[in-house]
């Protein structure tokens, strides 16, 4: 398959991974998580070692334009009914109950009475006391601690709700009754105290009174927990899982901050969408001041949600935000959105809207709809959206079987950078892509047969700079591969590419070009493997012999093949051009040598070299590339995995002088208590180019710590030192226990232009355990306080 097939590239449209469909309940909103403050977003680590992203991830689609994609599109199975005892769940009752415990004794009125380590099952729910006395006439039972109840009907009784008290009575269904000395924990982080709990309606509501609720541990020796809830009732209704507060008071180490003189309502810790305000959020920069998020989450059933977010800083913006997502049986869209008047842009009204949407079709095709539209570049840097400078909007439809792939997309693009005019850069532009893979008649081996259609427009009427282009092209590879006496593979390679071109508004070409590329080419490789002491060596020489008719494409302009990379990746590619305005030719010899170590003890070492041989210079390439001349620089690479979460790769290329014209370094370690991802790259400048291009050193980081127990760091850089400035930086610590979660950052965006100011951004977040998105999400420990006895 062609290089440039097999690169991994981005569309800008987001066809994401992750996403069921046939699973149509939108997730938990991401806004009660606890994240990045500063600007840095929290890193996605794996247990696996993995190297510094030294750009941002392309995707796994087939083109390549570096546009941003959407929000993820993400949908989850909806929540499960919940179904009390008492109440018709559809089949036959049972009204047995199992009783476990020490002793039994019944006493003549038909009392019976079971005591230590009394555990009784009934219809789902869960009882343990150390003694029970049930009422022969009525049933009731008379409960002595401590004592132990699950929920009624719970779905996993030990992370829902759990009962705990000192005694009580309760009816015989274990669902209604008066508890003393109770507390009621949530999903193991929410409990609620109370002097007496009352439980009614077959278990559907517990009335509390005189309650404090916290999710922080209270020890004896200090009674006094971070936060709590003080409130004369609580009420938690089983079946909706909401907890109401009567005139709740909100205390931090036992001092009143603030009190409510009505009733609060909010959900339980086991609920993943309710209408209702999330966590807000404040943030000071700069530009705009300081600011607070207030959002506000609506649900629209099961499928559909829209979250609004007024965004005020002081004096200096009015924003309002929206987002909105539905999910279908067979498809999902998300649309977020923001308007704002502020200070930076006086008089003016400026937003973004981001939306995109992802539909299963019949016969395995999907169909993909993006939407990216925004008044400046500034305002999504100012409001902290994304860094993008380009924008697209679009359809995308595609396919993909074991032996065919389609793909077509149609769209515009937007750019935003100050030194790139709309008129005169390609803005509409649609492809399609058709591949088979199949296995010849008579002469065996692979083929891979492709069609492919492109076409683009300048707004630009202008000769030369309006320059419009459209191309169709057929292409056939074949390659069959063959076991040879002593080891050897042996491979025959053959394959031919046709093009005809309509250029447009461009007197510098013809309007109609034709050409035809066919390629031949032989490969041997002897791939040997031994050791000794557990210690396995591999050694893979591969020599590649590859011929085109010599020519250069100087009456087809090169619009998509100018950022040629010389990797690893395609050291054995016949033609190294990323797209299809230009390809190698003339006779040439592809060499290079790996060589890898296993160790017993897990790590591994891998070393590649290699180079490029011409008969005669392919004046494709330009005289500063790496690939130019009649031998290209040396490759070399070198990969090591220590098998415990520390990689290292370094890529250099270097001529017969040893002058070096790339290095670039990527480093990832990953422990629990270090999250490391850096990477260097350094590139050499070229003042003979008609537009000299500059040295290129660049350091990007990222980086997370443990500081000590419940402390977290994460700091990030981008650093140019052929510049000698930063181009970004940020810090962010998070602060966990038990009970709470802080969020505290600031970031710097050291880059200016016309239109774009350096901003310096502060925030800070709080979140209370038992409400909204579990801390075991988050990386690093939790300060648990430790009770002494």
């Amino acid at each position: 398959m062609k290089g440039h097939i097999l690169k991994a590239w981005t569309l800008g449209l987001a066809l994401l991974p992750g996403f069921a469909l046939g699973q149509t309940v939108l997730t938990r909103d991401p806004g009660l998580g606890a994240g990045s403050i500063g600007g840095s977003g929290t890193l996605g680590w794996s247990d696996e070692a993995a190297l510094a992203p030294t750009a941002a991830p392309l995707g796994n689609s087939i083109l390549g334009d570096r546009t941003p994609g959407a929000a993820p599109l993400q949908a989850v199975a909806p929540d499960a009914d919940v179904t009390l005892p008492g109440r018709d769940a559809g089949g036959p009752p049972d009204d047995a109950a199992t009783v476990l415990a020490d002793t039994f004794v019944i006493q003549g009125d038909r009392t019976l009475i079971a005591a230590g380590g009394v555990v009784a099952w009934y219809q789902g729910a869960r009882l343990v006391a150390s003694r029970i006395v049930v009422n022969g006439a009525t049933g009731e039972l008379t409960l002595e601690g401590p004592i132990h109840l699950s929920r009624p009907g719970a779905a996993d009784p030990e992370a829902e709700a759990v009962l705990i008290a000192d005694s009580g009575q309760i009816d015989r269904r274990l669902q209604d009754g008066i508890i003393r000395g109770a507390r009621l924990v949530l999903a193991r982080e929410l409990q609620l105290a109370a002097t007496e709990l009352t439980r009614t309606g077959n278990g559907r509501m517990t009335n509390l009174r005189h309650v404090v609720a916290s999710s922080c541990q209270v020890c004896a020796s200090d009674p006094t927990p971070l936060w709590e809830i003080r409130a004369r009732n609580i009420t938690h209704d089983a079946e909706t899982r909401l907890i109401t507060f009567d005139r709740p008071q909100f205390r931090a180490f036992g001092l009143p901050l603030a009190a409510a003189p009505f009733a609060l309502t909010a959900p339980d810790p086991t609920v993943e969408r309710r209408t209702g305000f999330l966590r807000p959020e404040f943030r000071t920069t700069s530009n705009l001041g300081f600011g607070i998020k207030l959002p506000y989450f609506v649900t629209l059933g099961d499928h559909a949600d829209v979250t609004v977010t007024p965004y005020v800083s002081a004096s200096r913006t009015r924003t309002l935000e929206l987002r909105y997502r539905q999910a279908w049986a067979n498809g999902v869209t998300e649309w977020n959105g923001a308007i704002s008047r502020d200070d930076i842009e006086p008089g003016e009204t400026r937003g973004y809207l981001f939306g995109n949407a992802l539909f299963e079709l019949p016969r395995g095709y999907r169909l993909g709809v993006q939407v990216q539209a925004a008044s400046d570049r500034g305002y999504l840097l100012d409001y902290d959206i994304t860094e993008a400078d380009r924008l697209w909007s679009g359809f995308t439809l595609e396919r993909v079987t074991r032996d065919k792939l389609f793909f077509g997309r149609t769209g515009n693009y937007h750019s935003l950078r100050d030194d790139e005019n709309n008129e005169t850069s390609p803005a509409q532009v649609a492809d399609v892509i058709w591949q088979r893979r199949f296995t010849p008649d008579y002469i065996g081996g692979e083929g891979l047969l492709e069609w492919s259609v492109h076409a683009h427009r300048r707004p630009s009427d202008r000769d030369g700079a309006g320059r419009d282009i459209a191309r169709a092209s057929v292409g056939l590879d074949w390659r069959r591969s063959e076991i040879l006496p002593g080891g050897v593979v042996g491979a025959a390679l053959a394959g031919i590419d046709a093009d005809i071109y309509r250029i447009a508004q461009d007197s510098r070409y013809d309007d109609l070009v034709a050409r035809g590329d066919p390629m031949v080419g032989a490969e041997l490789r002897w791939p040997l493997i031994g050791g000794a002491d557990g210690v396995t060596h591999m050694v893979e020489p591969v020599a590649q012999i590859l011929y085109s008719p010599p020519g250069r494409d100087d009456d087809i302009p090169n619009e998509d093949s100018r950022l040629i990379e010389f990797d690893e990746g395609n050291l054995f590619s016949d033609n190294r051009f990323p797209g299809w305005d230009a390809r190698e030719s003339g006779l040439r010899a592809n060499l290079g040598v790996t060589w890898t170590r296993f160790d017993p003890t897990g790590w591994s070492l891998a070393l590649t070299g290699g180079r490029v041989l011409r008969a005669d210079p392919d004046e494709a390439f330009p005289d500063d590339s790496a690939l130019s001349g009649t031998s290209s620089d040396w490759l070399v690479s070198a990969q090591y995995d220590s098998g415990i979460g520390l990689a290292i790769a370094n890529r250099a290329l270097f001529d017969d002088n040893l002058d070096m014209s790339r290095n670039e370094l990527r480093l990832g370690w990953l422990r629990d208590d270090l999250q490391l991802s850096a990477g260097h790259l350094w590139l050499d400048g070229d003042s003979r180019a008609e537009v000299e291009l500059p040295d290129i050193s660049e350091l990007v980081a990222n980086v997370g710590w443990q500081i000590r127990a419940g402390w977290w760091g994460r700091a990030e850089t981008r650093y140019d030192f052929a510049a000698d400035r930063a181009q970004r930086a940020s810090l962010d610590l998070t602060y966990r226990n038990e009970c709470l979660t802080v969020d505290m950052g600031v970031s710097r965006r050291f880059t200016s232009s016309d239109s774009v100011n350096p901003e310096t951004s502060v925030g800070l977040s709080v979140r209370l355990g038992g409400f909204g998105t579990s801390q075991d999400d988050l990386p690093g420990t939790v300060a648990r306080r430790s009770c002494m006895r």
